[in-house]
Protein backbone atom coordinates (compact mmCIF):
# COMPACT_ATOMS: atom_id res chain seq x y z
CA UNK A 1 0.00 0.00 0.00
CA UNK A 2 1.16 3.50 -1.08
CA UNK A 3 2.65 5.75 1.23
CA UNK A 4 2.31 9.15 1.82
CA UNK A 5 4.53 12.38 3.14
CA UNK A 6 3.24 15.83 4.13
CA UNK A 7 4.52 19.54 4.86
CA UNK A 8 2.35 20.55 6.91
CA UNK A 9 1.63 24.26 8.61
CA UNK A 10 -0.14 25.25 11.64
CA UNK A 11 -1.06 27.89 14.60
CA UNK A 12 -0.69 26.15 17.20
CA UNK A 13 -2.41 28.41 19.52
CA UNK A 14 -6.13 26.92 19.81
CA UNK A 15 -4.23 23.32 19.97
CA UNK A 16 -3.12 20.88 22.80
CA UNK A 17 0.02 20.03 20.85
CA UNK A 18 0.51 17.96 17.69
CA UNK A 19 -0.13 14.29 19.45
CA UNK A 20 -3.62 13.10 19.54
CA UNK A 21 -5.00 13.40 22.68
CA UNK A 22 -7.82 11.21 24.15
CA UNK A 23 -8.03 11.17 27.85
CA UNK A 24 -10.31 8.41 29.44
CA UNK A 25 -13.98 9.65 29.99
CA UNK A 26 -13.64 12.73 28.24
CA UNK A 27 -13.84 14.29 24.55
CA UNK A 28 -10.82 14.47 22.99
CA UNK A 29 -8.58 17.24 23.35
CA UNK A 30 -8.35 19.33 19.88
CA UNK A 31 -4.57 18.25 18.65
CA UNK A 32 -3.35 18.99 14.52
CA UNK A 33 -2.72 15.23 14.82
CA UNK A 34 -6.53 14.87 15.60
CA UNK A 35 -7.52 17.27 12.77
CA UNK A 36 -5.43 16.09 10.41
CA UNK A 37 -6.64 12.52 10.64
CA UNK A 38 -10.36 13.02 10.46
CA UNK A 39 -9.24 14.97 7.41
CA UNK A 40 -7.45 12.10 6.00
CA UNK A 41 -10.32 9.86 6.76
CA UNK A 42 -12.97 12.34 5.34
CA UNK A 43 -11.30 12.02 2.07
CA UNK A 44 -10.03 8.64 1.30
CA UNK A 45 -12.76 6.89 3.70
CA UNK A 46 -11.05 4.57 6.55
CA UNK A 47 -9.20 6.15 9.41
CA UNK A 48 -5.24 6.20 9.53
CA UNK A 49 -2.70 6.90 11.67
CA UNK A 50 -0.97 10.28 10.34
CA UNK A 51 2.57 10.18 12.08
CA UNK A 52 4.45 13.48 12.49
CA UNK A 53 8.35 13.87 13.32
CA UNK A 54 7.76 16.60 16.15
CA UNK A 55 5.49 16.67 19.25
CA UNK A 56 4.77 20.35 19.51
CA UNK A 57 3.38 21.05 22.80
CA UNK A 58 0.72 23.28 23.18
CA UNK A 59 0.51 26.60 21.37
CA UNK A 60 3.87 26.10 19.86
CA UNK A 61 3.36 26.68 16.11
CA UNK A 62 5.00 24.70 12.98
CA UNK A 63 5.58 25.52 9.24
CA UNK A 64 7.83 22.69 8.74
CA UNK A 65 6.14 19.89 10.22
CA UNK A 66 6.64 16.10 8.66
CA UNK A 67 4.23 13.11 8.98
CA UNK A 68 3.31 10.49 7.05
CA UNK A 69 0.56 7.85 6.88
CA UNK A 70 0.03 4.75 4.55
CA UNK A 71 -3.64 4.31 2.78
CA UNK A 72 -5.20 3.52 -0.67
CA UNK A 73 -5.29 7.05 -1.82
CA UNK A 74 -7.54 8.00 -5.69
CA UNK A 75 -6.69 11.56 -5.60
CA UNK A 76 -3.57 12.14 -7.86
CA UNK A 77 -1.09 13.36 -6.34
CA UNK A 78 -0.23 16.98 -7.44
CA UNK A 79 -3.80 17.76 -5.57
CA UNK A 80 -3.73 16.04 -2.39
CA UNK A 81 -2.06 18.22 -0.46
CA UNK A 82 -4.75 21.09 -2.02
CA UNK A 83 -7.86 18.41 -0.77
CA UNK A 84 -6.47 17.21 2.56
CA UNK A 85 -5.82 21.46 3.23
CA UNK A 86 -9.71 21.96 2.25
CA UNK A 87 -11.14 19.57 4.83
CA UNK A 88 -9.30 21.24 7.46
CA UNK A 89 -10.05 23.60 9.83
CA UNK A 90 -8.31 27.24 8.66
CA UNK A 91 -5.74 27.47 11.45
CA UNK A 92 -3.86 24.22 9.56
CA UNK A 93 -2.42 24.07 6.01
CA UNK A 94 -1.00 20.99 4.02
CA UNK A 95 1.78 22.44 2.17
CA UNK A 96 3.15 19.77 0.44
CA UNK A 97 2.26 15.88 -0.46
CA UNK A 98 4.12 13.69 -1.75
CA UNK A 99 4.78 9.71 -2.39
CA UNK A 100 7.51 8.53 -0.20
CA UNK A 101 9.35 4.56 0.15
CA UNK A 102 7.12 2.51 2.33
CA UNK A 103 10.20 2.25 5.08
CA UNK A 104 9.87 6.43 5.94
CA UNK A 105 9.50 7.40 9.35
CA UNK A 106 9.33 10.96 10.10
CA UNK A 107 10.57 10.14 13.32
CA UNK A 108 13.51 7.69 13.03
CA UNK A 109 14.69 9.29 9.75
CA UNK A 110 14.89 12.54 10.90
CA UNK A 111 18.77 13.78 10.90
CA UNK A 112 17.91 17.33 11.90
CA UNK A 113 15.82 19.97 13.02
CA UNK A 114 15.12 23.90 13.70
CA UNK A 115 13.42 25.73 15.46
CA UNK A 116 12.51 29.81 15.88
CA UNK A 117 11.55 31.70 18.88
CA UNK A 118 10.53 35.21 18.10
CA UNK A 119 10.65 38.04 20.90
CA UNK A 120 9.65 41.49 21.45
CA UNK A 121 11.34 43.53 23.48
CA UNK A 122 11.27 47.01 24.87
CA UNK A 123 11.72 49.16 27.89
CA UNK A 124 9.96 52.33 26.79
CA UNK A 125 6.23 52.32 28.39
CA UNK A 126 4.75 53.74 24.81
CA UNK A 127 5.79 50.58 22.79
CA UNK A 128 2.55 48.90 22.97
CA UNK A 129 2.87 45.37 23.36
CA UNK A 130 1.87 42.69 19.89
CA UNK A 131 -1.46 43.08 19.15
CA UNK A 132 -1.88 41.41 16.09
CA UNK A 133 0.65 39.00 16.00
CA UNK A 134 0.54 38.20 19.63
CA UNK A 135 -0.18 34.48 18.93
CA UNK A 136 3.20 33.79 17.51
CA UNK A 137 6.03 36.89 19.46
CA UNK A 138 6.63 36.47 23.23
CA UNK A 139 6.42 40.24 24.57
CA UNK A 140 9.41 41.20 27.44
CA UNK A 141 9.37 44.64 28.41
CA UNK A 142 12.88 44.70 29.06
CA UNK A 143 15.19 46.07 26.62
CA UNK A 144 17.83 43.11 25.38
CA UNK A 145 21.23 43.43 24.46
CA UNK A 146 21.33 41.46 20.82
CA UNK A 147 24.83 41.14 20.83
CA UNK A 148 25.59 39.80 24.68
CA UNK A 149 22.64 36.48 23.19
CA UNK A 150 24.91 36.16 20.02
CA UNK A 151 28.09 35.85 22.07
CA UNK A 152 26.21 33.07 24.60
CA UNK A 153 24.50 31.77 21.53
CA UNK A 154 28.42 30.61 19.69
CA UNK A 155 28.61 28.62 23.52
CA UNK A 156 25.72 26.45 23.26
CA UNK A 157 26.76 24.70 20.06
CA UNK A 158 28.07 21.52 20.37
CA UNK A 159 27.67 18.36 21.87
CA UNK A 160 27.21 17.54 25.40
CA UNK A 161 24.80 17.10 28.36
CA UNK A 162 21.73 19.08 27.84
CA UNK A 163 20.53 18.50 31.12
CA UNK A 164 20.66 22.56 32.34
CA UNK A 165 18.18 23.33 29.49
CA UNK A 166 15.69 20.22 30.11
CA UNK A 167 12.72 19.67 32.04
CA UNK A 168 13.06 17.71 35.45
CA UNK A 169 10.62 15.25 34.03
CA UNK A 170 11.83 14.95 30.06
CA UNK A 171 11.88 11.00 30.21
CA UNK A 172 14.95 10.42 28.36
CA UNK A 173 17.28 7.76 29.07
CA UNK A 174 20.08 10.43 27.79
CA UNK A 175 20.28 14.23 27.95
CA UNK A 176 23.08 14.25 25.78
CA UNK A 177 22.57 16.18 22.32
CA UNK A 178 24.35 17.63 19.54
CA UNK A 179 23.34 21.28 19.05
CA UNK A 180 24.51 22.36 15.43
CA UNK A 181 23.61 26.06 15.31
CA UNK A 182 22.55 28.40 17.69
CA UNK A 183 21.92 32.18 16.16
CA UNK A 184 20.37 35.52 17.69
CA UNK A 185 19.04 37.76 14.63
CA UNK A 186 17.29 41.40 14.83
CA UNK A 187 14.62 41.04 11.95
CA UNK A 188 13.30 44.64 13.21
CA UNK A 189 14.05 46.82 15.65
CA UNK A 190 12.50 45.37 18.64
CA UNK A 191 12.33 42.18 17.19
CA UNK A 192 14.72 39.02 17.99
CA UNK A 193 14.85 35.75 16.75
CA UNK A 194 16.78 32.90 18.36
CA UNK A 195 17.10 30.33 16.28
CA UNK A 196 18.30 26.59 16.77
CA UNK A 197 19.40 23.69 14.92
CA UNK A 198 19.88 20.21 16.66
CA UNK A 199 20.20 16.66 15.93
CA UNK A 200 17.26 16.47 18.56
CA UNK A 201 15.78 18.05 21.65
CA UNK A 202 14.78 17.61 25.19
CA UNK A 203 11.74 18.74 26.55
CA UNK A 204 11.10 22.35 26.52
CA UNK A 205 15.05 22.58 25.47
CA UNK A 206 14.28 25.40 23.37
CA UNK A 207 11.85 27.29 25.38
CA UNK A 208 14.89 27.06 27.98
CA UNK A 209 17.73 27.95 26.26
CA UNK A 210 15.64 30.94 24.60
CA UNK A 211 14.92 31.77 28.35
CA UNK A 212 18.40 31.53 28.87
CA UNK A 213 19.56 33.66 26.31
CA UNK A 214 16.85 35.92 27.35
CA UNK A 215 18.63 36.28 30.76
CA UNK A 216 21.75 37.24 28.90
CA UNK A 217 20.23 39.90 26.67
CA UNK A 218 18.82 41.59 29.80
CA UNK A 219 22.24 41.56 31.82
CA UNK A 220 21.35 39.22 34.51
CA UNK A 221 23.25 36.21 33.37
CA UNK A 222 26.96 36.87 31.77
CA UNK A 223 27.91 35.20 27.95
CA UNK A 224 30.96 33.71 29.35
CA UNK A 225 28.84 32.16 32.13
CA UNK A 226 27.00 29.54 29.42
CA UNK A 227 29.80 27.03 29.76
CA UNK A 228 29.51 26.63 33.18
CA UNK A 229 25.50 26.02 33.20
CA UNK A 230 25.86 23.66 30.81
CA UNK A 231 28.90 21.74 32.65
CA UNK A 232 26.39 22.52 36.03
CA UNK A 233 23.76 19.45 34.45
CA UNK A 234 21.54 21.67 36.44
CA UNK A 235 18.20 22.96 35.24
CA UNK A 236 17.87 25.40 38.29
CA UNK A 237 21.47 27.09 37.15
CA UNK A 238 19.44 28.13 33.59
CA UNK A 239 16.65 30.69 32.78
CA UNK A 240 12.82 30.25 32.85
CA UNK A 241 10.79 28.01 30.59
CA UNK A 242 9.38 30.72 27.77
CA UNK A 243 6.29 30.33 26.84
CA UNK A 244 5.26 28.69 24.09
CA UNK A 245 3.49 31.31 21.86
CA UNK A 246 7.60 32.37 20.54
CA UNK A 247 8.14 29.16 19.34
CA UNK A 248 8.30 27.39 15.60
CA UNK A 249 9.57 24.38 14.22
CA UNK A 250 11.20 25.73 11.27
CA UNK A 251 12.42 22.59 9.42
CA UNK A 252 12.71 18.72 9.73
CA UNK A 253 15.94 17.50 7.56
CA UNK A 254 16.02 14.02 6.91
CA UNK A 255 19.77 13.54 4.73
CA UNK A 256 20.41 13.80 0.88
CA UNK A 257 18.81 10.12 0.41
CA UNK A 258 15.45 11.51 1.14
CA UNK A 259 16.15 14.46 -0.85
CA UNK A 260 16.78 12.49 -3.77
CA UNK A 261 13.04 10.66 -2.72
CA UNK A 262 11.87 14.26 -3.20
CA UNK A 263 11.65 15.29 0.29
CA UNK A 264 10.80 18.65 0.77
CA UNK A 265 11.05 21.81 3.67
CA UNK A 266 10.68 25.24 4.18
CA UNK A 267 13.61 27.45 4.29
CA UNK A 268 13.77 31.29 4.80
CA UNK A 269 9.85 32.97 5.61
CA UNK A 270 8.18 31.78 2.61
CA UNK A 271 5.19 29.84 3.77
CA UNK A 272 3.80 29.14 0.15
CA UNK A 273 7.02 28.08 -1.15
CA UNK A 274 8.38 24.55 0.06
CA UNK A 275 11.97 23.75 -1.88
CA UNK A 276 13.45 20.48 -2.44
CA UNK A 277 17.09 20.20 -1.06
CA UNK A 278 19.71 18.29 -1.70
CA UNK A 279 22.17 19.00 1.16
CA UNK A 280 22.04 20.29 4.65
CA UNK A 281 20.53 23.64 4.22
CA UNK A 282 23.27 25.42 6.46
Amino acid sequence: MPRYRLLIAYDGTDFHGWQRQEPKDCEPLRTVQGVVETAVAELIGPRVDVVGASRTDSGVHAIGQVAAFTADVRVPIERLAAAITARLPRDVQILHAERTHDSFSPIGGARSKCYRYTVEHSSHPHHPRPLFDRNIVFATPHRLDAERMQRAAQSLVGTYDCASFAQIDHGRATTVRTVLDCTVRTPAPRRIEIEICATGFLYNMVRIIAGTLLEVGRGRIEPEAIPAIIAACDRKRAGPTLPPQGLCLRWIWYGADAARDANRLLTGDALDAPAPISEFPH
